[in-house]
């Protein structure tokens, strides 16, 4: 349903193709930039992450006080105040935050890589093989940050923010791309239809 509702939006998308295409080209752009400069765009990433966790924090423990009258009030506060404490640790030291990330993301794959991997052998489901790649690439992964930690705290995070922009920087281009070689609109027969 979901692809007819986007084949019926192509008209209001068409002409917007070049925003698509522009934002696709940028995020491109700062994805190679971040892969260049993956010390710089690690220790961003970090600086990013603790912000977010102090203003999570500060929100939890106002909605802690909005509803003071229920149970959980010492749940929010207590979360709200780690938040901002952890957040304050981060931006403060924000190499150990990216040490501390990059543990948390090597238990993770580790963790992850090794629960797809057997299950997937031991189930043999349909496509079982490419659960077993993907968990065999996420294991190594999550070894490789460990074998290499605490060097690995430096370009880790800077190097998946930069695949990370740069794939989905493809994408949009490869949309926006799309969209624009859509020749004509819908028929009025298929919009009935459906």
């Amino acid at each position: 349903m979901a692809t007819s509702a986007l084949f019926f939006e192509t008209d209001r998308l068409r002409p917007k193709w070049g925003w698509l295409l522009a934002l696709g080209i940028v995020m491109v752009a700062l994805g190679t930039v971040a892969l260049f400069i993956m010390p710089a765009a690690t220790l961003g990433t970090v600086l990013v992450l603790g912000w977010l966790l102090i203003v999570s924090g500060i929100v939890e423990m106002v909605h802690a006080f909005r509803v003071r009258r229920w149970g959980g009030l010492f749940l929010h506060l207590i979360g709200g105040i780690l938040g901002v404490l952890i957040g304050l640790l981060v931006i403060t030291h924000p190499l150990v935050g990216a040490m501390a990330w990059t543990l948390l993301f090597a238990s993770f794959f580790t963790v992850i890589g090794l629960f797809r991997l057997i299950t997937a052998i031991r189930l043999k489901f349909p496509g079982w093989g490419w659960a077993v790649f993907d968990g065999a690439i996420t294991l190594g992964l999550g070894i490789l940050l460990w074998a290499q930690w605490p060097v690995s705290a430096i370009w880790f995070l800077g190097l998946a923010v930069g695949v990370s922009l740069i794939l989905r920087g493809w994408s949009y281009i490869m949309f926006a791309l799309a969209i624009h070689s859509l020749t004509s609109a819908v028929p009025i027969e298929i919009r009935r239809a459906a």
